[in-house]
């Protein structure tokens, strides 16, 4: 039997538009990211990210967005540089860390300082460094924009996503 002229109704129908975007973008896999930078003071900081994305080829430029609350938010300033990095299955624990308490995210052995004192992870598939070049307040978070000077390629590895609330590797491809 055909499917593609078959109606199913949504299982869970969202309460309001705040429990709709949660609830979507919790089904949407997303790539997970680690983005490091030090702060005013020069303390290392660093969160993982949802939300990178290429903006431009020339000059090469990232985004990411970020909540004005967050931790690493002081050290999210035009000029300053930062360092962008991209998981794997194998890298999950990088993840965690930086998703966890912010006064553990830098103790251990899992990072050594880079150009300009940023924090580099140790083991990732890859990272860029860049400078911030914009910084775009969207109510209490940002869009931080990110012209990439300089990068490297690590171990291979399959994508580490986050779906569902958790981290996952994307598995087989249909």
């Amino acid at each position: 039997m055909s499917t593609e002229n078959q109606h199913t109704e949504p299982q869970e129908v969202a309460v309001d538009d705040l429990d709709a975007f949660k609830r979507v973008f919790r089904r949407h896999a997303a790539g997970v990211a680690a983005v490091t930078a030090l702060d005013p003071n020069g303390k290392p900081v660093g969160f993982t990210a949802t939300s990178l994305a290429s903006l431009a080829a020339v000059p090469p430029l990232a985004t990411f967005n970020m909540a004005q609350i967050a931790s690493a938010w002081p050290a999210m300033t035009v000029g300053n540089h930062v360092a962008i990095h991209t998981l794997g299955p194998r890298t999950r624990h990088l993840a965690e860390k930086l998703a966890g308490d912010n006064s553990l995210r830098f103790e251990g052995s899992h990072w050594a300082p880079g150009l300009y004192g940023v924090p580099i992870l140790e083991g990732v598939t890859s990272w860029m460094l860049g400078r911030i070049i914009e910084v775009h307040p969207v109510f209490h978070n940002a869009v931080i924009v990110v012209q990439i000077e300089t990068g490297a390629l690590g171990p291979e590895d399959e994508a580490l996503l986050y779906h569902e609330r958790s981290y996952r590797s994307p598995g087989a491809v249909v």
